[in-house]
């Protein structure tokens, strides 16, 4: 054996068919990457996929993804960053498809950059995505679940570093540890609501949707990742969407509060000795002048 095995091809479905038939599902960030997985996966499994993100183009190509996997799916325009925008668009996509029954916060932002470099702007802005967002997000979810008696499901998508810390991702990973603490805070509040919360932490899932950045700081693509990896592989994001329908679907009603990681191993390994440190600079020259990559 050289690591853990394949997962089963994409287009099988680990629930049973129409698992969330008659469920609305809304998915920040889901026109790309990881989002358009999970949306993927959800309609497969007969959920109605609302599409949230800023861009218009990203809407249009979750909503195809949706729609190609037998789906039903629209797109609406959102800064999750404003809360009086995060209601209009709750508000859109229930009239569109009805009241949503699961949410998925999986927008994010981030940029490797050195403590003593990171504006006061860059620090906010991932922050306000990353952690307000899921806060005001979450809220509004809550509320409406609340307000009508019914039950509901939140997904939130962290970060190993949010144990660990991240230099040269300070502002994201300390965002990401506020999502996974606020994930267990609203878990026990809101339980006695029906409303579970939960969190999935990925390593390195490629897909055609990574950042110019990313794709030019691997020139011979992602395939060398599977030498950093215990598993010996990269993921396959089908297999990380697969966890996300377990999760929010009513086969995981007593898991709630918890942060699933799914990465291979690859935030636990040590080694006997560790390598010569590098400060964050020189990690991140030597990452540019070699083609590694800088960060997820």
């Amino acid at each position: 054996m050289n690591g853990l095995p394949q997962p089963p091809a994409l287009g099988l479905a680990m629930l049973p068919p129409g698992t969330y038939g008659g469920t609305v599902v809304m998915i920040t960030g889901g026109g790309t990457g990881l989002g358009r997985a999970m949306a993927v996966e959800f309609a497969r499994l007969g959920a109605a996929v609302a599409i949230v993100s800023r861009s218009e183009e990203h809407r249009q190509h979750g909503i195809e993804a949706v729609q190609a996997a037998g789906g039903r799916g629209v797109g609406v325009a959102l800064d999750v960053r404003e809360p009086e925008q995060v209601t209009r668009a709750f508000d859109e996509v229930e009239r569109a498809l009805g009241p949503i029954s699961v949410l998925i916060n999986n927008a994010a932002g981030n940029f490797p950059v050195p403590d003593e470099d990171l504006s006061p702007n860059g620090w906010r802005t991932v922050v306000d995505i990353v952690l307000n967002g899921t806060f005001n997000m979450s809220r509004e979810f809550a509320r409406r679940r609340m307000a009508v008696g019914d039950d509901g499901a939140v997904l939130n998508i962290a970060a190993t570093y949010a144990w660990t810390g991240g230099p040269g991702t300070a502002h994201s990973a300390a965002a990401k540890a506020g999502v996974v603490n606020l994930t267990q805070s609203v878990a026990v509040e809101w339980a006695r609501s029906g409303i579970r919360v939960n969190g999935i932490a990925p390593g390195v899932f490629p897909h055609g949707d990574h950042v110019a950045a990313m794709r030019s700081a691997r020139p011979k693509g992602y395939a060398a990742e599977a030498a950093r990896i215990p598993a010996g592989r990269t993921g396959q994001p089908h297999e990380l969407a697969w966890a996300a329908t377990f999760l929010c679907s009513p086969y995981a009603s007593y898991i709630t509060g918890h942060t699933l990681v799914i990465d291979g191993g690859n935030w636990l390994r040590r080694g006997l000795r560790m390598p010569e440190f590098q400060t964050v600079p020189e990690q991140i020259a030597a990452a540019r002048a070699t083609g590694e990559p800088e960060a997820e």
